[in-house]
C-alpha cells in the first residue's frame, strides 16, 4: 500500500507540472484508486477467511503511512522537482496520517463487507467450516436454512384436539 500510495502522489505532482489546471480531476482519480483498492483487497481478505484480517490491516496502515511519506519525498526528489530532506518532516507526520487513514478507514469499511459477504454464503462455501459452531454433526441431506431458530408452537399443536 505504501508503494502505491507513493506512487499516486509522485504521479499527481508529475502531472500538475505539466497540467495545473487539471490537478482537482487527476486528485480525485488518484483518491478513488486508492481507496477503492484498499477497500476491495481487505474485503476479498476478509470474504476468504484470513485470521486476523483486522489486525493485519491496522499494521498496513500504520506502516504503509511512514512508508509512503518516505517514499513520496525520495519519489519527487528523483521525479519531480529536486524535492530536499526538508520535505521529509511534513511527509512523516501529516503526510503519514494521512495515508494511514485513507488505508485504515476504506479498509474497515472493506472487512465489513467482506464479513457479511461470507456471512451470507450458503453450504456451497469451500472453507469446510460453518460460520457458527454447531453441537450434532451436519446432515447433508437435509435443507439448508440460513438461522435455525426453534419454532414457536403454537395452543393447538401443544395440546392433542378433543
Amino acid at each position: 500500500m505504501a508503494v502505491l500510495h507513493a506512487a499516486a502522489t509522485v504521479a499527481a505532482a508529475k502531472f500538475a507540472v505539466f497540467q495545473p489546471t487539471e490537478v482537482t480531476l487527476v486528485t480525485v482519480i488518484a483518491l478513488a484508486v486508492l481507496v477503492g483498492t484498499a477497500a476491495l483487497w481487505s474485503a476479498i481478505d476478509s470474504w476468504t477467511g484470513l485470521a486476523e484480517a483486522g489486525r493485519a490491516w491496522f499494521v498496513a496502515a500504520l506502516v504503509g503511512g511512514v512508508g509512503s511519506g518516505v517514499l513520496t519525498v525520495v519519489g519527487k526528489a528523483v521525479f519531480v522537482d529536486r524535492t530536499g530532506v526538508s520535505a521529509l518532516a511534513s511527509a512523516l507526520t501529516g503526510g503519514a496520517a494521512f495515508t494511514a487513514l485513507l488505508v485504515l478507514v476504506p479498509a474497515g469499511l472493506g472487512l465489513l463487507v467482506g464479513r457479511r459477504l461470507r456471512a451470507t454464503q450458503g453450504p456451497g462455501d469451500d472453507s469446510g467450516e460453518p460460520d457458527e459452531p454447531r453441537d450434532e454433526p451436519r446432515d447433508e441431506t437435509a435443507p439448508w436454512r440460513p438461522s435455525p431458530r426453534p419454532r414457536r408452537r403454537d395452543r393447538q399443536d401443544a395440546e392433542p384436539a378433543r
